[in-house]
């Protein structure tokens, strides 16, 4: 994958589309058109699907590389453990030197050597350690297979990239433009509702405060002697307020409180920071980074620890409802949960999109609405 200096934006629209195809070393599969070709359509379609199959093996080879660092940790502790409990053997056993030595000389007893045997042998530590060696092997292979299988499909990019035809690549910029509208007027629709939905619930709450100062001062005036007149008036008021309240409004939920508020806008103008730098599979920083590594990077700037994959992020938090999502907070996308952006409001994300693809400022529904997974809070 050719590399561009950190910072910098991609060119126009065009070269996001064209990237695209880059990845169509499996379409041969494609339905055929009438001259007996894939349609553009066709290819832009398989060519998505392999991107998404991309990213997760991306994030197959996070948790594997994660899980690698924890084996290896707990390698080297257990043979940290051998090492202590060989030298305290070690010592045990010149100590029963000397007492045996003592006992001849003196005649005298010597204490009971199992008090200064280790409860556990080094070799028992020796034999845990060998399992875990074994897994770290194990992963290891599964970090290589990862590897290799995402290098071949960027490999097989750069070849197709150079072969398509100046009609193909216009056509499919075209394609790419569209989809881009599309996604930029389902987040504008988003927008509008959550605007129209935090209205509502300001009303409401509203007029819940001015029942329940009505409701005070109405209280407070019954209790209130008016001396002693013999006033005898039959006033008849009925009351007939116009309040049309359609039954208790449904809570909202609990709004970030100050506390997010400030945590988000930090990671938030990390995320920013970060806009034009390449997407790289597997990276955190501070070049590059694939979808996980710049979401895990830009809280960390706000002082909160996330997991490395963008599945453990999406437990990583509280869950949110799309209409009631808040910059700072994490959009989760497909059934396998391979993408992640940070949420910036008005139904935009930042995030490092695909293999090919930089940081940037994106519609969430990129890939149609059927795309989104779940949205996280995750602080």
């Amino acid at each position: 994958m050719g590399t561009r200096a950190a910072g910098t934006r991609p060119p126009a629209l065009a070269t996001a589309a064209l990237t695209s195809v880059a990845l169509l070393s499996q379409t041969a599969n494609a339905a055929p058109s009438g001259d007996g070709a894939p349609s553009l359509e066709e290819v832009e379609k398989k060519v998505d699907d392999l991107y998404r199959r991309a990213e997760s093996t991306t994030e197959n080879h996070n948790a594997a590389k994660e899980k690698t660092t924890k084996q290896r940790r707990r390698a080297d502790g257990l043979l940290d453990d051998v090492a202590q409990r060989t030298q305290k053997l070690n010592e045990t056993r010149e100590q029963q030197g000397s007492f045996a030595a003592a006992q001849y000389r003196t005649g005298v007893s010597a204490p009971d050597t199992a008090t200064f045997l280790p409860a556990d042998t080094p070799q028992h530590y020796v034999d845990q350690t060998q399992p875990s060696l074994e897994a770290l092997t194990d992963t290891q292979s599964d970090l290589k297979a990862a590897k290799s299988t995402v290098q071949k499909k960027l490999g097989d990019a750069r070849v197709l990239l150079s072969q398509l035809a100046t009609q193909e690549k216009a056509r499919l910029a075209a394609i790419e433009q569209q989809k881009q509208e599309e996604a930029a007027r389902q987040a504008a629709e988003l927008a509008q509702r959550q605007a129209a939905e935090l209205a509502q619930r300001q009303a409401a709450a509203e007029q819940a405060a001015a029942q329940r100062e009505s409701a005070d001062s109405t209280s407070a005036g019954a209790g209130v002697s008016t001396g002693a007149g013999t006033g005898t008036g039959t006033g008849t008021g009925t009351g007939t307020g116009t309040g049309t309240s359609t039954g208790t409004p449904a809570p909202a939920p609990a709004p970030a409180d100050s506390s997010y508020t400030t945590k988000a806008e930090k990671a938030l103008a990390f995320a920013r920071a970060q806009i034009g730098k390449p997407y790289v599979w597997g990276a955190t920083g501070p070049d590059s980074y694939d979808c996980s590594g710049l979401t895990q990077a830009a809280w960390k700037a706000a002082g909160v620890t996330l997991p490395r994959t963008a599945y453990d992020q999406a437990n990583a938090g509280a869950g949110i409802s799309l209409t009631d999502a808040q910059p700072g907070d994490l959009v989760f996308f497909y059934d396998d949960v391979s993408q992640v952006g940070v949420y910036i409001g008005n139904g935009m994300m930042i995030h490092a999109p695909k293999p090919g693809g930089y940081v940037r400022e994106e519609s969430i529904y990129y890939d149609g609405e059927s795309g989104i997974h779940s949205v996280v809070r995750p602080a």
